[in-house]
C-alpha cells in the first residue's frame, strides 16, 4: 500500500535488461556520474547504491545488472545481485526501453521481467519507459497504454534517462511507497561503495570503450593498492596500483598492445576520469594478468567480490 507523508526516505531497484538505460537513469537523477556507462550490454556488473536527496525525500537507488540469458558463470552470479537486490527494495522501477524494431518495446523479455522477477517479490512496481525521445507522443501513448492493460503495475511512466525528461515525475510518483519518515544517510552523501570501488569501475568503463568484441567482457580490475598520501601531505599524489586479469595471452597482448601503446592509452584515460572523481592527483599503474577461464571458477568469481 501507499503512503503519504511529510518526508519519505527508502529503497528503489532499478532492474531492466542490458542497455535499459539503468545507469544512465541513476546517473542524471544524481547529477553525478557514478555508474559507468558505455553502449556495449552488460556493462554493469555489480550492485551500485546511488542516494538522491530532495527537501521531501531521500531514495536509495540499487542499480543492477542487466537481466539477460546466462552463458558464463559470471553471468548467474550477476544475475543473483539483482535477485537480492530485489529482496532489498520497498518498490521497484522497472525499465523498459522503447524500440523501433519489431514494435514499441520488447513484449517478450517484459512479459519474462512481469512473470519470473517480479511477480514473485510482491514489490510495488513502476515501470519507466524509457528513451520515448524517439517515439511519437501517439507512439509512447500507445506503449504505456499497453503496459497497463497486460503488465498492470503500480504506476507507468515515459522517461528519457539521457535527456532528463520525466525524472522529477518518477521520483514524486515513488515517494509513496516508501516506508521511513526520515533520512538513513546525511545530505551529502551519494553512495555507500568506497572510492577503491568505483576507481575500479572506472578503469572497466574505459576498456569496454577502448577494446573491442570479447576483450572487455574477458577483463576484470583488483585494486591490489590504494594509497591515500594527500592527507598526510598535499603535495603528494595518492598511488593506486591495478591489475587487469583477463582470461587468454592474446587477451593480455591486445590490452598491452604494441610496445605498450594501448595500455598507456587506458592508463592515460583512466586517471583523467579517476583524478576528476576523487577531485585529486593520483599516481596510476597498470598490470595485467592472465587467470584463466576465470569467469567459470566460482572461487575465483568470490574472490573478485560476485
Amino acid at each position: 500500500m501507499s503512503k503519504e507523508t511529510a518526508f519519505a526516505c527508502g529503497y528503489a531497484a532499478i532492474v531492466g535488461p542490458p542497455n535499459a538505460g539503468k545507469s544512465t537513469l541513476l546517473n542524471r537523477l544524481l547529477d553525478h556520474k557514478l555508474s559507468i556507462v558505455t553502449p556495449k550490454p552488460q556493462t554493469t556488473r555489480k550492485k551500485i547504491t546511488g542516494i538522491y536527496h530532495n527537501d521531501r525525500c531521500q531514495i536509495i537507488f540499487l542499480d543492477t545488472p542487466g537481466i539477460m540469458h546466462p552463458i558464463q558463470q559470471l553471468h548467474e552470479s550477476m544475475l543473483m545481485t539483482t535477485r537480492a537486490t530485489l529482496k532489498e527494495a520497498d518498490v521497484i522501477v522497472a525499465m523498459v526501453p522503447v524500440s523501433k524494431k519489431g514494435g514499441l518495446f520488447d513484449r517478450e523479455f517484459t512479459d519474462l521481467l512481469f512473470k519470473k522477477w517480479l511477480k514473485a517479490t510482491s514489490k510495488p512496481v513502476v515501470v519507466a519507459l524509457n528513451k520515448v525521445d524517439i517515439l511519437k507522443e501517439e507512439e509512447t501513448e500507445e506503449a504505456l497504454q499497453i503496459i497497463r492493460e497486460l503488465w498492470k503495475p503500480e504506476k507507468v511512466l515515459a522517461i528519457s534517462a539521457i535527456q532528463g525528461k520525466g525524472l522529477g515525475d518518477l521520483v514524486e510518483t515513488l515517494m509513496p511507497f516508501l516506508p521511513l519518515e526520515h533520512p538513513l544517510y546525511p545530505g551529502d552523501i551519494l553512495s555507500t561503495a568506497p572510492e577503491r570501488f568505483f576507481v575500479s569501475e572506472i578503469i572497466r568503463e574505459k576498456i569496454f570503450l577502448q577494446y573491442g568484441q570479447e576483450v572487455p567482457y574477458s577483463t576484470e580490475v583488483v585494486i591490489d593498492e590504494f594509497k591515500e598520501q594527500h592527507e598526510s601531505d598535499p603535495s603528494k599524489k595518492d598511488v593506486i596500483r591495478c591489475s587487469i586479469v583477463v582470461e587468454r595471452d592474446s587477451q593480455k597482448h591486445i590490452l598491452i598492445g604494441k610496445k605498450g601503446a594501448a595500455l598507456k592509452k587506458l592508463g592515460m584515460a583512466a586517471r583523467k576520469d579517476i583524478e576528476e572523481f576523487l577531485d585529486r592527483p593520483v599516481f596510476l599503474e597498470l598490470f595485467v594478468k592472465v587467470r584463466s577461464d576465470w569467469r567459470k571458477k566460482k572461487g575465483m568469481l568470490k574472490s573478485f567480490g560476485y
